[in-house]
């Protein structure tokens, strides 16, 4: 299984639906299983809820850059 490609379909639709954001936010396990369809091993769902945070909070930052960026101009 490509953990990345998972990654990104998570963060996908935790941007576009804000259910599963909010069961996401709740329970993180479940959202992922929900969205990627298959009940994965534990180690696996930690590697996709890091990398879904990280890439969330990656997002979130570059957006506040953008943002005063644009102040700026």
């Amino acid at each position: 299984m490509d953990i990345k490609a998972q990654i990104n379909k998570v963060v996908e639709e935790v941007t576009k639906n804000p259910d599963i954001k909010g069961q996401f936010e709740k329970e993180p396990v479940k959202a992922i299983e929900k969205v990627i369809g298959v009940d994965l091993p534990d180690d696996m769902v930690m590697k996709i809820i890091d990398g879904v945070k990280a890439k969330l909070t990656m997002d979130g930052v570059s957006k506040a850059a953008d943002a005063i960026k644009g102040i700026f101009k």
